[in-house]
């Protein structure tokens, strides 16, 4: 019984806390104005409490909308930011719709081709569940269907669906994600950080972003 009202009163908890900042990030005008009047301020009380108000909004909607990416206008979120995960490196363009469980992701593999974060073009509209992942280009008035894997560049005016998988088979993988640390770069094994030692990987790593 104890159990149970506890799981209740957890419950009643958090739902007020996703009404609460939700009101709170609406009331400044939405992510967009919000993660605007963070850049502007000049104070650093005015950018704590916006941080800590886009915090909360994310955990109270799983979402991961940080504010040192690049976005060049207000984002339509049709069915809330419920899911949405933004690069800190990604940038995104202005008036694109987004739908929810999208994910616009960074690749930090370093042997990959696409290492980096997508860029956005303007007028987009991503479907739900679509995930645009590593250093890929989507042009002006793309659309991109629900659940669409997307790593490949997209010209303008281009649509996608999703389509049947492929299956390719390479040889010694280790599927080792980068990580920047204040230790420098590096990649989890077995839950412990491993430092990158490798010059020719640390110089591929830090150009990350220096071709867009």
């Amino acid at each position: 019984m104890k159990n149970k009202l506890l799981k209740i009163g957890l419950f009643k908890f958090r739902k007020k806390n996703q009404m609460i900042f939700t009101f709170l990030t609406n009331k400044f005008g939405g992510y967009y104005s919000l993660r605007q009047k963070y850049k502007k301020s000049n104070s650093k009380i005015f950018k704590k409490i916006y941080l800590f108000i886009n915090k909360w909004f994310q955990h109270e909607t799983n979402s991961y909308l940080p504010y040192n990416n690049l976005i060049k206008g207000p984002i339509n979120f049709i069915h809330g930011t419920y899911g949405v995960f933004f690069s800190g490196d990604a940038i995104i363009g202005k008036n694109c719709t987004i739908y929810q469980q999208v994910t616009i992701g960074s690749n930090m593999l370093i042997d990959s081709k696409k290492l980096g974060s997508p860029i956005i073009g303007n007028n987009c509209l991503i479907g739900a569940g679509a995930k645009i992942i590593g250093n890929v280009k989507i042009g002006n008035n793309c659309r991109i269907g629900a659940n669409a894997v997307v790593s490949n560049d997209l010209p303008d005016n281009s649509v996608i669906v999703l389509s049947s998988p492929k299956i390719y088979y390479k040889e010694n993988l280790t599927n080792k994600i980068y990580q920047k640390s204040n230790n420098g770069w590096g990649y989890r094994e077995n839950g412990v950080f491993i430092k990158e030692t490798d010059i020719i990987n640390i110089k591929t790593l830090n150009n990350i972003g220096n071709s867009n």
